[in-house]
């Protein structure tokens, strides 16, 4: 094959692997927006079932395929281009409602369509790849490293888009990508023909408008548009969300969480502000009359200011401006608010000013777009006051669609924190929406009893309150002990506001469960235990997962318990369903698919190929490629994991260690001919010099991690992207190199087994895609990195032995 050509098939596989990584990340964009965050997972796992699956079909089709591979490279990355669109629309209007898995058994079957439907577009792109990796088996590692240099850059290209682009108009713009490629590869009349149709309707024959995207009729948005006479106000994207501002004039907003039954006020005209179609805060009317918004003196997060006069006060999550607007109602001497989405402090300082009162503008207010813990780091600030709000809808708290968000707003390290800086006598407040059997609040409570034990000092039970309505609670933490004349406050507050004392220091069970009446004192016995001492064997009692929550295992909102599960079952009809956070059942499901369809799809095809190589290679290279392929996404998404909390937002984590691992993963793969070269054909020295590689740069990053973020979370985004990458571009660099060195051998020994290899890779990244979510859940992102570790080690030593054997088997 002449140079040029080669350069083709290089830039071409480029172009095919940046449109698969960017449209990756679009569906986890659009299925944020649509449905809920988790689906993420099952994206990345889904993506990989297309690059298993292609190496099954090149392995059937093999002699064919190798006659006319430029026609058959060509066609796939057109097809890729034409599945992406074909993909994004019907998988939309299949009638998967998540809400309904633990009842309806068909909702398993739509969202099993669901996976496939999206399967399809990956499938051609990986086609792509494995095409030119089978049959231009000199150039492997070029090969390899411009498939992930191209899915480095891609992932760079999609969230850049995004910034200008709504998600729908940047499905467009990566459809142009893959058909790049297809022309690049091969110019044959017919095919052009076909290749100029689809460029011109990419570019003139789609509306502004379409496709569109379906948002599930149970997301708050949905909901909020049924109300006759409600209507969109403006609409903005990015990669941080989609912010949808509605107004509702016919029946008028009135969003006041933890509002008490007894007040006597109403809130005045709101606008509902939504992000991803759920997650509503308001945008309070407001002309600088305070008795308008009197109300705001009858919630339960307004109980710190009974305590506190004119408080400096940090906001974390300012969100549509009521939590500022509920500091300055109380007499705040001055409010740092802090906003991770900038689209969102623009609504109240610009576009809505007037309808807000110019909020922003009080000369008490200082605006800080920032994500919380990074702001709260550098910061050199004490407060009286750090409060933290609802940052999240009722329904996505009850319905349990949070299980698998990863938030680091509320981990044991987190409040340590926010404690370290209140000022003495200063508080941390934290409202939660109330649920039934108690979860959050309990979780709440035993993580600030954790950051109080890590900080030492005063008895926890002097330190903590909590109140509730009917349909939120607040938390108080104090620095330092509360007195009894703020015991006395607490306590008239509540009472005229008939909000119950779940918990104060010196309370009497009496005392709880007054006028929001439960069976039994919930809330007040379950504090009573995790302040006692046998608070650990409650915690494994109790049928909801509560232990604290911390930056290991950030997920705050995942309360599911397997051993709960039965029981849930048996009383599903009667209602029993809410009490299961149904989105960890969903990636449970999606495991066990991914499972099915690697089998039905990859393993029992490949079962009918010829098989051409010596004896023993399925069993030592099968196992190499398959621990490659756990081991590599256990890593990958053990750091996307982690890196949230540094990057500040899931896609910005996805994207910028996505790319840092493809980048330099491709570094390190291009680099491995080098090394191999270096010693004897079909040694393992350099095999192992990567794997110790991985395992020494891993485990020194278990270690030092946690202090770089320390150091560095409060720095500005640029640097810590290029920090994140530089942090990466190590270790990617050593995964990089195992693989193409496994192809390398094949090349050489079993050429036919390429496609196996290939398809066996495909098959363990499907599962461990899925498979490491769940145990980092369960167990925390090291114990997924340490695990990761060993499998690379095994995977070593298989490829020695086999090194043994082709020695042996020379002499």
């Amino acid at each position: 094959m002449s140079r040029p050509a080669v350069r083709r098939v290089l830039v071409a596989t480029a172009l095919v692997s940046a449109g698969a990584i960017g449209y990756e990340l679009l569906l986890m964009r659009t299925l944020s927006i649509v449905q809920w965050h988790h689906f993420a997972y099952m994206i990345i796992s889904l993506a990989l079932l297309g690059y298993g699956v292609s190496g099954t079909f090149i392995a059937l089709s093999r002699s064919w395929l190798e006659q006319r591979f430029e026609q058959a490279f060509s066609a796939s990355a057109l097809l890729f281009s034409v599945a992406m669109l074909v993909s994004f629309v019907p998988a939309q209007r299949v009638p998967f409602n998540a809400l309904e898995v633990i009842w309806d058994w068909r909702q398993l079957v739509y969202l099993g369509c669901v996976y496939l439907i999206f399967f399809v577009p990956f499938f051609f792109a990986a086609c792509c790849i494995g095409l030119a990796l089978t049959f231009r088996r000199s150039a492997v590692a070029q090969i390899y490293f411009s498939d992930l240099l191209g899915a480095g850059l891609g992932a760079v290209l999609i969230v850049v888009s995004l910034f200008v682009l709504l998600p729908q108009h940047a499905l467009l713009l990566l459809m142009i990508l893959p058909l790049l490629a297809s022309m690049l590869v091969v110019l044959r009349l017919r095919l052009v023909a076909i290749q100029l149709a689809w460029l011109a309707a990419i570019v003139f024959g789609f509306t502004q408008n379409w496709p569109d995207l379906r948002i599930s009729e149970y997301k708050g948005l949905s909901q909020a548009l049924e109300v006759v006479g409600s209507r969109v106000l403006s609409e903005a994207s990015s990669p941080l969300g989609l912010i949808t501002v509605i107004d509702s004039p016919a029946v008028p907003i009135r969003h006041a969480p933890g509002l008490s039954f007894n007040t006597r006020h109403i809130p005045p005209p709101q606008l509902g502000v939504f992000t991803d179609a759920d997650a509503m805060s308001v945008i309070t009317r407001f002309d600088g009359d305070f008795g308008a918004v009197a109300y705001l003196g009858d919630v339960t997060a307004a109980l710190p200011y009974a305590l506190l006069e004119q408080p400096r006060v940090l906001v974390l999550g300012a969100g549509g401006g009521s939590d500022v607007l509920l500091a300055l109602y109380h007499g705040a001497s001055r409010v740092d608010a802090v906003e991770l989405n900038p689209q969102m402090t623009a609504l109240i300082e610009a576009k809505y000013a007037e309808f807000a009162g110019r909020l922003y503008d009080d000369p008490r207010v200082l605006v800080h777009t920032g994500e919380a813990r990074g702001f709260v780091a550098k910061s050199d600030t004490r407060y009286d006051l750090v409060h933290l709000g609802l940052l999240d809808s009722f329904a996505a708290s009850g319905a349990g669609v949070q299980a698998l968000n990863e938030s680091y707003i509320y981990t044991v390290e987190a409040l340590t924190e926010y404690l370290e800086h209140t000022a003495p006598g200063g508080i941390l407040a934290i409202t939660r929406w109330l649920k039934l059997p108690p979860r959050d609040s309990l979780k709440l409570v035993a993580i600030a009893i954790e950051a109080l034990a890590r900080q030492g000092g005063d008895d926890p039970s002097r330190r903590l309150v909590l109140i509730r309505s009917w349909d939120t609670s607040t938390l108080l933490v104090k620095n330092g002990n509360f007195s009894d004349a703020e015991i006395d406050s607490i306590r008239a507050f509540a009472q005229a506001r008939s909000f119950d004392t779940a918990y104060f220091p010196g309370i009497h069970r009496t005392d709880a469960n007054r006028f929001n009446r439960l069976h039994e004192p919930y809330f007040h016995d379950g504090v009573v235990a995790l302040l006692g001492d046998d608070a650990d064997d409650f915690i494994d009692r109790y049928k909801f997962r509560i232990e604290p929550a911390t930056d290991d295992r950030p997920y705050f909102f995942h309360f599911f318990k397997w051993a709960t599960l039965p029981e849930v079952l048996t009383l599903r009809k009667a209602g029993g369903a809410g009490l299961i956070e149904w989105g960890y059942l969903i990636l449970a499901a999606t495991l066990l698919q991914a499972l099915v369809a690697g089998l039905l799809l990859i393993v029992l095809p490949l079962l009918r190929t010829a098989r051409d190589w010596p004896a023993g290679t399925a069993a030592r290279a099968g196992s190499y490629f398959l621990l490659l392929g756990l081991a590599f996404l256990f890593v990958e998404i053990a750091f996307i994991q982690k890196f949230i909390l540094f990057l500040s937002h899931p896609l910005y984590s996805v994207a910028v260690v996505l790319s840092g691992f493809l980048i330099f993963a491709g570094v390190g793969s291009a680099w491995s001919a080098r090394l191999a070269r270096r010693y004897a054909d079909g040694s393992h020295v350099p095999v192992a010099i990567a794997v110790g590689g991985i395992v020494v740069l891993a485990l020194a990053y278990i270690f030092l991690l946690t202090a770089v973020f320390e150091l560095f979370i409060g720095a500005g985004d640029v640097t810590k992207i290029v920090l994140s990458i530089a942090l990466i571009a190590p270790l990617a660099f050593c995964m990089g190199m195992p693989f193409p060195l496994g192809l390398r051998r094949l090349a050489a020994t079993a050429p036919g087994f390429i496609p196996w290899a290939w398809g066996a890779n495909g098959f363990a990244s499907v599962v461990s895609a899925v498979l490491a979510s769940l145990l980092a859940i369960q167990f925390g992102f090291t114990f997924v990195i340490l695990l990761a570790l060993v499998l690379y080690s095994i995977a070593a030593l298989v490829f020695a032995a086999g090194d043994g054997r082709t020695q042996a088997g020379r002499s």
